[in-house]
């Protein structure tokens, strides 16, 4: 195991009813509060009356409709807002999108230049308001870390920005707040958190206790989502999701381990930067793929690894075979929660293939990847996608 510095500054309220601490929260920070959240679906189920019923003291501005691949333009937006209100600190009520938009939005209060520079050029970011959010959707884990990924439509980029002032000050994890989500988002979601996990899962340098923890969070992803999908309201099944969700992407997993890229990721931003689709569908089409193309002799041990304790298969002396039924126990999981498994049927076909593919690198070496990857490897695993 290497040498590593963890830190998790995020102080996460976790639990049925843990919204009422929201004013103590707040106070800490000041008055003037910037409310941040997506399409309205907060309006609808009472989240958003209650928030504003708490917090009748603070002094309230409002971003609405925060896009699910969040956009520059938006950051733009808040910022404004934060200025012209004086704002102490910003609540984002939503998922991983509206958390995002959030910490761009707070670190770009205090920076001179265009909000934009913050995403290709994250050293710049500097200070930053404090950010608080309020959980709705169990997937990205932006609830306990200090990363946000921004969408820019007019150069069709979607890239990852970080900035150790950007993670959270407080969280509030109410898992009943995700009782109301279209099922879509909860397969969706629970594919973002496996692929957090199976990013940090397969790499080169092992650690042991890293890797029980990454296989525990899988196996409770894989336990509880399609209880969660059959019986939306099921506590239990929405709780160890919400949980696994800041676990997954919260500096635990990867601790240890090499620092090297990542390689789903950075191509499903590609996808969502061109197509607009979400980001979770995304993953999960393209997970099984990317594993099927790395898998080789290199690899084959450590996928026996995944076959045997994630999916619980019978260890044998053909390992290819096992590492196959791993991989393909991966895809029918995901279709069997309902995403749809190819590209074709996103409507995407195989025009725009190799612009993505040469972006993907031009975005991010992944020379460094776990099993290194070049422009032509991108646009293979992409075909094999469709």
């Amino acid at each position: 195991m290497n040498n590593f510095v963890f830190h998790a500054p995020t102080k996460i309220y976790f639990g049925k009813g843990q919204i009422e601490n929201l004013p103590e929260i707040l106070k800490e920070y000041g008055k003037n509060v910037l409310i941040t959240y997506g399409g309205g679906s907060i309006k609808r189920n009472g989240i958003y009356d209650k928030v504003c019923e708490l917090l009748k003291d603070f002094n309230i501005s409002e971003l609405p409709g925060i896009e699910p691949n969040p956009r520059i333009g938006t950051v733009r937006k808040g910022i404004e807002i934060c200025r012209e209100n004086n704002i102490d600190v910003i609540l984002a009520v939503g998922g991983g999108s509206t958390i995002d938009c959030s910490k761009l939005i707070g670190a770009g209060v205090f920076y001179e230049g265009d909000s934009w520079d913050l995403v290709k050029e994250p050293k710049k970011i500097g200070k930053v308001l404090p950010i608080v959010t309020v959980l709705t959707i169990a997937a990205t884990g932006s609830e306990m870390n200090s990363t946000a990924v921004i969408s820019n439509p007019e150069t069709n980029e979607k890239l990852s920005s970080k900035g150790k002032n950007m993670a959270p000050k407080a969280s509030i994890l109410d898992p009943e707040y995700t009782y109301t989500l279209p099922t879509i988002q909860t397969a969706a979601g629970t594919a973002d958190i496996m692929s957090h996990v199976i990013e940090n899962y397969f790499k080169r340098e092992q650690a042991y206790l890293q890797d029980q923890i990454s296989e525990g969070i899988l196996k409770t992803c894989i336990k509880y989502c399609k209880t969660a999908l059959e019986n939306p309201t099921d506590y239990e099944a929405r709780s160890n999701l919400m949980w696994a969700s800041s676990l997954a992407l919260n500096g635990l997993c990867g601790r240890g381990k090499d620092d090297e890229a990542w390689s789903c990721h950075p191509i499903e931003h590609e996808l969502s930067a061109f197509y607009d689709i979400t980001h979770g569908v995304g993953l999960a089409i393209l997970t099984p793929r990317w594993m099927r193309y790395i898998l080789s002799e290199k690899t084959v041990d450590k996928f026996v690894d995944y076959a045997v304790n994630v999916w619980g298969f019978e260890k044998s002396e053909d390992k290819f075979d096992l590492a196959n039924k791993g991989i393909d126990a991966t895809e029918k999981f995901f279709a069997e929660c309902g995403i749809p498994m190819n590209l074709g049927k996103l409507g995407i076909d195989d025009s725009l293939l190799e612009k993505m593919s040469h972006a993907v690198i031009a975005h991010r070496d992944l020379s460094n990847a776990y099993v290194p990857l070049n422009e032509e490897d991108v646009l293979n695993i992409l075909k094999m996608c469709l």
